[in-house]
């Protein structure tokens, strides 16, 4: 008893007796944060469930893997992964620059585009800074931004379900933005914008405004020499790459920046320079050197967005342009129907995910696999459909 009443009597220090409570100091920023992380991951879905899902369809991962020779690069570097990797990334950098026909000076590699947004938010946004950004677009760095004290401004997306450049180019010249944000092809419309497009973008930006282009499903759109008629060292645009999506390394954590040495060279002001292990390093260099290993991936998600495409069809539903490894469905209705759909299917242990904001919330949104998983997605969809329909109608109502 003696022992149950000390585990239960609070033990005070001697300034806690007085009312002094002492603890980290957390900025004023900080404070006023809200305590919210971007996404759910899927595995903390699964642990609240209690189960795990039949198919994981909603994390926009590479689900074909990654290729042979960059698995087994890893699994040889494992056995030096007690040292540190280069914090150069020398040699990765060295075959990036060949692959884009630029000098190694032009790029810096980062945790994944994640990371680099990080790193991105830290060197340009103080406290009142101003970012444009499309509202429902990825949303990552708005979360960097907020931690910087910077303010966002957004603009929603255009009646193509793209992202409107006019209105994007209008605002950041309303509010003098420092930084115009795009995500091309988008996430999580799966839109893109042509060469030409983006080219108007940057002749069109406001002095001192930085167009910052997240391409990280560029390897595996329909227009892949996008952007390349901006220059690499075009002081107005940096250009983040990942080898996430296309080359199937999501796990790794590693990508990469494109941009004028001027603007390169800061980063390493900020970033973590042992950021980016061994392993990671040897499987992106050889992903990066397995192209053939990609361009029978494009064919196979080109397959995968074309059976995901046929199966909104057999239901009445719409699929929107894709120029990434998944497909956005247009539902038919609106945010409360898409979520109906998504949580019924979840229900079914199907993973996909939707889009977060108006208009595009109307949809669901998911991930490109092989047959099977599809198949599996394509039995599940009709009666999570009936189920949704069916909460969504009034009393007395015919439900389709």
């Amino acid at each position: 008893d003696r022992f149950c009443n000390r585990m239960m009597t609070p033990r005070f220090s001697p300034l806690a007796r007085r009312g002094i409570i002492t603890g980290p100091r957390f900025t004023p920023i900080v404070q006023a944060l809200p305590s919210i992380v971007p996404f759910v991951a899927p595995e903390e879905i699964e642990r609240s469930r209690g189960r795990r899902f039949a198919v994981r369809l909603g994390a926009n991962e590479l689900t074909f893997g990654p290729s042979e020779k960059a698995v087994r690069a890893m699994a040889e570097a494992s056995s030096s992964a007690w040292m540190y990797g280069d914090p150069k990334s020398y040699e990765l950098r060295a075959a990036l620059a060949d692959q884009h026909g630029v000098d190694p000076l032009n790029i810096v590699v980062g945790e994944g585009v994640d990371g680099l947004l990080a790193y991105t938010a830290h060197l340009l946004i103080a406290p009142g800074d101003a970012l444009v950004t499309t509202r429902g677009t990825y949303p990552t760095l708005n979360y960097f931004v907020a931690g910087r004290g910077g303010h966002l401004h957004t603009v929603p997306y255009g009646d193509d379900d793209r992202q409107d450049l006019d209105a994007l180019l209008a605002k950041a010249w309303e509010v003098d933005a420092k930084v115009l944000y795009l995500v091309n092809p988008d996430n999580p419309s799966g839109t893109w914008h042509p060469a030409e497009r983006i080219e108007q973008l940057v002749e069109g930006l406001p002095p001192g405004c930085l167009l910052l282009v997240d391409e990280a499903y560029h390897e595996l759109g329909v227009d892949f020499d996008a952007n390349a008629h901006v220059a690499v060292d075009d002081l107005r645009v940096l250009r983040l790459r990942t080898f996430s999506k296309g080359y199937g390394l999501a796990g790794c954590r590693i990508g990469y920046a494109l941009g004028a040495p001027e603007i390169i060279s800061a980063f390493d002001k900020v970033r973590n320079h042992f950021g980016i292990g061994r392993v990671s390093q040897a499987g992106a260099l050889a992903a990066l050197q397995d192209q053939p290993h990609l361009h029978s991936l494009r064919g196979r998600v080109a397959h995968a967005r074309a059976t995901l495409g046929g199966i909104a069809d057999e239901h009445g539903l719409a699929a929107l342009p894709s120029a990434t490894n998944f497909v956005t469905i247009d539902c038919g209705r609106d945010g409360a129907f898409a979520r109906l759909i998504l949580a019924e299917l979840l229900e079914r242990d199907i993973f996909v995910r939707m889009p977060g904001a108006a208009p595009l919330d109307r949809c669901i949104r998911v991930s490109c696999s092989d047959d099977t998983d599809l198949a599996v997605f394509r039995a599940a969809l009709p009666a999570a459909l009936e189920a949704a329909h069916s909460k969504m109608s009034p009393p007395g109502a015919c439900k389709v």
